[in-house]
């Protein structure tokens, strides 16, 4: 038997009527019969072409306010019914259902009604039943039907039926199936997280896939699931790769801690900040940033808070960078930027940013609320006799928030408002410290009157005595140590200001 069907009819019930008309012409020209419900009657009748509404077959109207109009077996056994299955075949005689060859759906828009900040009730209303279950029964029967789940494939269904005069391979039909299910399950994915307020079930689905040139490295295959678009508008480059996603990533994340700040620029290296600083003008920020670790900055992900005007991007031009992310540029900003063609310009667009975290591990996902908590003047706990100033409390939030988003263990130092260094990902703080005050000595960072921050508490004296003995005047640190007194004792013995947050932010 063949396995190319020739389609005689159709079922077509969809929410958006967007691009729907040269389907709907192409099945009149090919006499193609069109079974169809309310609004999609309407629209088809209006474009002065014949069609058969479902109440027609069922002798049952549309009832309950449009909850219930194919949800009836002269519909799904229409579609459902095997072709080669003689029992089905004499069954659809036997109750006059006909066939259905094509199925077209378009669901009710539930998360678009949930992101519109929409009532409960609008939202449970956006619920589609008899939409979700003609696309799971059609794409149950892709020996016999094909389904078109949604809008995005009319195109690709048009360019089907237009080169075959109607008809369908077995491929088309199965491949056409297997995007369905991912319609559906997609769908179901995002009513339950709606719904869901104590389960600890894992569900995520991501529609748009974007596929890497690799992974970390060149043997390891990488593809991206989410919208970038939504995030960004991009303007020139060459594409993101795995490890610039995740640059981007580390970057986005910190700078929102910076928002309608002062300007404040961010040069990031392996997601961690190697460059920091906040000034008067985005040009001031970005040069100061970049004196924090210019050796680092070569190949980097830079992200700015403000608009980036020309001086500011005759600066970076200077610098080899792979990624610039700002929320704008001035035009002759941007044609300056533009001079190296693979550099990535991206616009950060205004977007909430997730408040869920989760990575594979072992043989599973593991789980946890977003990192949402930033210290704030009003959180410190001012632990020693000696009280921190207004102006450390300045450097020691900021520095603190550039902890927040640096790879335990970590210290961050910060003097005026930039960072002079970090110690990243060390198996000790004591190592992460030492290497801090390395890196800022190589850069010819004067950490006198710098102030320290810590992801953590420090169990031991160690590194309140190191910090001291650098030129370190003021610290923030979680607490929590059972020792934590012994910290404060050497504080107070030499004249150093210590604040509590009670807020740890480990990054792994």
């Amino acid at each position: 038997m063949s396995t190319t069907k020739q389609a005689k009819s159709a079922l077509i019930s969809v929410f958006h009527k967007d691009g729907l008309e040269p389907i709907v012409r192409k099945f009149n020209d090919l006499g193609i019969t069109i079974y169809t419900t309310g609004g999609t009657e309407k629209f088809i009748r209006d474009l002065g072409i014949d069609c058969v509404a479902v109440e027609d077959i069922t002798s049952y109207p549309s009832i309950l306010g449009g909850r219930v109009k194919t949800l009836h077996p002269k519909v799904f056994g229409g579609i459902l019914s095997r072709r080669d299955n003689d029992g089905d075949v004499a069954q659809l005689e036997q109750y006059e259902i006909p066939e259905m060859d094509i199925v077209i759906v378009d669901l009710y828009p539930f998360e678009k009604t949930v992101a519109s900040g929409a009532s409960e009730q609008d939202i449970i209303e956006k619920i589609d039943i008899g939409g979700i279950s003609l696309i799971r029964a059609a794409a149950k029967n892709f020996k016999d039907v094909i389904c078109v789940s949604s809008m995005e494939q009319y195109d690709e269904f048009l360019t089907i039926i237009s080169e075959n005069n109607g008809a369908t391979s077995i491929e088309d039909r199965k491949r056409f199936s297997a995007k369905a299910f991912a319609v559906s399950s997609h769908y179901d994915t995002a009513i339950y997280n709606y719904m869901n307020q104590e389960e600890t079930n894992f569900r995520q689905s991501f529609d748009k896939a974007t596929v890497l040139r690799y992974g970390e490295n060149p043997h390891q295959k990488g593809a991206f699931y989410g919208d970038l678009e939504a995030m960004f508008d991009k303007l020139h480059g060459k594409e993101l790769s795995f490890n610039n996603l995740l640059d981007v990533d580390a970057a986005v994340n910190l700078i929102n801690e910076f928002k309608g700040e002062a300007p404040t620029f961010a040069i990031l290296k392996h997601n961690n900040a190697c460059g920091f600083a906040q000034r008067e003008t985005i040009k001031q920020a970005y040069v100061d940033a970049l004196a924090g670790d210019p050796t680092s900055a070569f190949g980097g992900v830079l992200i700015a808070n403000k608009v980036i005007d020309l001086e500011t991007a005759e600066e970076i031009h200077k610098l080899f960078c792979e990624v610039v992310i700002a929320p704008g540029y001035d035009a002759d900003a941007l044609e300056v930027l533009k001079g190296k063609k693979n550099r990535v310009l991206l616009i950060l667009k205004d977007i909430e940013l997730p408040k869920i975290s989760y990575r594979t591990a072992l043989n599973g996902v593991l789980f946890q609320d977003a990192n949402l908590i930033t210290d704030k003047k009003e959180d410190l706990k001012n632990v020693t006799e000696k009280q921190v100033t207004e102006a450390q409390i300045d450097d020691l939030l900021f520095a603190s928030k550039i902890c927040k988003h640096t790879k335990s263990n970590t210290i961050i130092l910060v003097k005026d408002k930039t960072l002079c260094a970090g110690g990243t990902g060390q198996t000790s703080r004591v190592d992460a410290l030492e290497q801090a005050i390395a890196k800022a000595n190589h850069f010819n960072f004067d950490l006198k009157g710098a102030v320290m921050a810590s992801d953590a508490f420090f169990p031991f004296p160690d590194c309140v005595e190191i910090a001291h003995k650098a030129g370190i005047e003021a610290v923030i640190q979680p607490g929590g140590s059972i020792k934590d007194q012994l910290s404060i004792d050497y504080c107070n013995e030499n004249g150093i200001g210590m604040v509590f947050t009670g807020t740890r932010h480990f990054k792994h």
